[in-house]
């Protein structure tokens, strides 16, 4: 019985010491809602585990800051912080495998932390940090490297990376801002579901570093200083105030950095005072109000700056989502008029004129004018929903509106047109009865003569009145039957698209009479040209030839268009479909294709743009194979498709196109659809084409970026380099992965991952060849590669 109470002893000391220096076995596990939801850090200021705010209002895993004896937490860091966790059968635990996982009763295992090596303990540690170790005490993993909202003193927020913010300070599931650490060396700050373009920040650093310089954000823990850092750790400058020395001279201060729910990036500072208790110093932020962050308060709404009450207004026509959520955007109030354009919409709308307000939104519709032309433009106008005056230019606008701000400094008005409560009520408004006053009897006779002689003259006027009205009725009726033939022949496309209809004057003399040739492609020459007075360039694709039944095909490769939209994809903006002409207005890409940096710049691309760019296209061609309504097939991915914006982002062209190409072209594709250097083995074969066919183009192209070489090159003198694929396999096995590179300084382990994705995707078997989305995956370090089979590298048709 001594014995059995020695032991007893033993095993609580050890539980004790243990739980003291903050390490957590293997076999440790948390509960929700219990006495055990949380590990603490050796100074209690921070705990991991289980805390009430998750998606869906359940309970999230997360690691808070608390202060002593405080129901209240500030929440750093959050896991899977979109999924709502129940109360029922939950458990957290660290198990004997090494592998951190959350078990869900009906759900299975979800992982929290994806080490690759199994961990031997964990600690939460005094700085925020939550680690796992491995068997020497090396950290495998750390909640430091995965950041969401909140960096902490001591932590890195790296180049490519970002912090998304909460909901609302109560519910940590993604919000709607998102601070980006971007590759370019610049910090932004968008709205999510943004295009991150100049027209979408609402505050950046542009720290102009030259190139292949990589920059990442820190936040000093001595100091307070947030900081723009190089990979080796030195300052390259300063980002806002740091802290006082007074703030410094406190003890066991901790700083912390946040991208706040209403998406102000804030600096704050934390300690505890002589009772224990946690006290909170607001240091510095970039923005002096809420309202200068760009969509704060959502779709059709603008920001106000109030005193005890929100900021939040709905423009004219619209009402608030929700009693409690003023901040989420305004939903419109009024049942909407299928009009069908011209002067007879004031009986359906009315125009609300709101001064110093303009709108950042892409307006489809750019000229001079006066208040009240402007005003009267857009009321006689179904797609317009508002519109902007400013400096004389008027600009018209669809809804809904994201980005309507408050200039009271700037003399700008907004007109937003706003639906009337009922139709018949406003037409008897217009149209009042007439009253009549009786004629006397006792008028004189002179009296008389004037009154016949005023009916006559107001007769004939009602006469030839009649006879004016009457041809224009005919000649706007015979207006009115042309539209209707005309979008009946578009078979719908105008009201089902959001794309801008173009006349073929209009696009004539936007190019200058296509003058400016671009380039000529598979599907025909493209022409440079502007639009609003020079102001806007635009791209506009002249389609040569088109399979029978053109009109049809056209409108329904459109409608497939028309519909996507990612970062990655060259953006249509318009269209025109006349008699037999054929035209699509993109967006200008200013710096050219992928093939003329590759193979025409005198300065080649770094080795971290060509990842990136590699990476651009392989998130393109996923978006189009994965994320559409229906797959789509690009079925001539090459360097020529893939154009650079300002930014020297990649992005996909001519995607959707292919049906449209006649079947006897073969001025630069080969009877199958496709370019000769990066056609799959199966157009050959004559067998069933699948997504994979551009799987293996991509291969081809990947190639290409990483050696900045063509696929085919006779110029060589060693015939084994003339095909690029079979030669990248040959350096593969040969582990003479530099020669592809030409003794550029390459990190080895990128270089190796990437050819081998490009050797996996120039398999000769497509069942071989990865999906897109595990060759996304792969080259963001997401998935391991494995090494490619050595007999089925096929190159490509030549």
């Amino acid at each position: 019985m001594a014995s059995m109470s020695l032991v007893l002893i033993i095993l609580l000391s050890i539980g004790f010491i243990t739980e003291a220096s903050g390490v957590i076995p293997l076999g440790s596990s948390l509960y929700p809602a219990s006495n055990s939801s949380s590990w603490l850090s050796p100074s209690g200021l921070f705990a991991f585990g289980f805390y009430q705010g998750g998606g869906g209002g359940g309970y999230a895993v997360g690691i808070w800051l608390i202060g002593a004896g405080e129901q209240n937490m500030i929440v750093v860091w959050t896991a899977r912080r979109d999924e709502a966790i129940q109360f029922s059968g939950t458990v957290l635990s660290l198990t004997k495998d090494g592998m951190l996982l959350l078990n869900i009763d009906g759900e299975g295992e979800k992982l929290v932390a994806d080490n690759k090596e199994a961990a031997n303990s964990a600690s939460m540690l005094d700085s925020g940090n939550f680690v796992l170790y491995n068997i020497h005490g090396d950290v495998i993993w750390e909640t430091f490297r995965y950041p969401t909202d909140t960096i902490l003193g001591g932590e890195v927020l790296s180049s490519g990376h970002e912090l998304v913010s909460s909901l609302s300070d109560t519910n940590q599931s993604s919000g709607r801002f998102h601070l980006a650490m971007q590759t370019d060396g610049n910090l932004v700050l968008y709205p999510m579901e943004s295009d991150n373009g100049p027209r979408d920040a609402y505050w950046g650093i542009d720290t102009c570093l030259s190139s292949g310089v990589t920059c990442n954000l820190s936040l000093d823990n001595r100091t307070g200083c947030l900081k723009l850092i190089n990979e080796e750790g030195h300052s390259i400058r300063n980002v806002g105030n740091c802290s006082s020395m007074a703030d410094r001279n406190k003890t066991n201060v901790i700083y912390r950095a946040s991208l706040d729910s209403d998406g102000v990036f804030r600096l704050y500072s934390h300690w505890r005072d002589r009772n224990g208790k946690l006290k909170t110093n607001f240091l510095w932020a970039p923005l002096a109000n809420v309202c200068q962050t760009k969509s704060a308060c959502g779709f059709n709404s603008f920001c106000e700056i109030a005193i005890n009450r929100s900021p939040c207004r709905c423009l004219p026509g619209f009402s608030y989502l929700g009693p409690n959520q003023t901040s989420l955007g305004c939903g419109r109030n009024y049942s909407e008029a299928d009009c069908e354009g011209g002067k007879g919409n004031e009986f359906l709308f009315s125009i609300t004129k709101m001064e110093n307000l303009s709108c950042d939104d892409p307006a489809y519709f750019q000229e001079r004018m006066t208040a009240e032309e402007c005003s009267n433009t857009c009321l006689e106008d179904c797609y317009c929903g508002a519109a902007t005056l400013s400096d004389g230019y008027c600009q018209k606008l669809k809804l809904p509106l994201r980005y309507v701000k408050n200039d009271s400094p700037d003399p700008s008005i907004l007109f937003m047109k706003v639906g009337s409560k009922s139709v018949s009520e406003e037409r008897n408004k217009t149209h009042p009865d007439n009253p009549t006053t009786p004629i006397g009897n006792k008028l004189h006779k002179n009296e008389i003569v004037k009154i016949l002689l005023l009916t006559i003259g107001l007769m004939l006027l009602l006469f030839v009145t009649v006879i004016v009205t009457a041809f224009f009725i005919y000649k706007n009726r015979t207006l009115r039957h042309k539209r209707l033939s005309r979008a009946k022949d578009d078979d719908g496309l105008t009201k089902e698209l959001t794309l801008q209809l173009f006349s073929y004057k209009e696009l004539k003399r936007a190019t200058k009479n296509f003058r400016e040739e671009l380039g000529k492609g598979a599907f025909g020459t493209v022409y440079k040209g502007t639009l609003y007075r020079g102001k806007k360039a635009i791209a506009v694709k002249k389609l040569d030839k088109l399979v029978e039944e053109g009109r049809r095909e056209f409108c329904a490769e459109m409608r497939v268009i028309g519909r996507t939209h990612h970062k990655n994809l060259v953006r249509l903006l318009g269209y025109c479909a006349m008699d037999s002409k054929r035209l699509l207005v993109y967006e200008y890409m200013s710096n050219g294709s992928l093939a003329d940096l590759l193979f025409k710049s005198n300065t080649l691309p770094d080795w971290n743009d060509r990842v990136r760019i590699a990476l651009d296209v392989a998130r393109g061609i996923l978006y189009l194979h994965e994320e559409c309504e229906a797959p789509i097939m690009h079925c001539d991915i090459k360097p020529q498709n893939i154009l650079m914006d300002d930014h020297w982002n990649a992005k996909i062209s001519d995607f959707g196109l292919a049906k449209l190409l006649m079947a006897d072209q073969t001025a630069t594709l080969t009877v199958v659809r496709g370019t000769r250097g990066y056609l799959a083995p199966e157009w050959e074969k004559n067998t069933p084409i699948s997504v994979k066919v551009d799987v293996f183009s991509f291969g081809v192209v990947l190639l290409e970026i990483i050696c900045c070489r063509k696929n085919m090159y006779f110029q060589t003198t060693n015939p084994d380099e003339v095909v690029l694929s079979t030669w990248a396999y040959k350096c593969y096995e040969a582990r003479e992965l530099e020669k592809l590179v030409l003794g550029e300084q390459v990190e080895k382990k990128s270089l190796e991952k990437m050819v081998k994705v490009a050797l996996w995707c120039v398999q000769e078997e497509p069942v071989l060849r990865p999906a897109m989305k595990n060759v996304v995956l792969m080259l963001e370090g997401v998935t391991d590669v494995t090494s490619p089979p050595s007999t089925t590298i096929a190159a490509s048709s030549t």
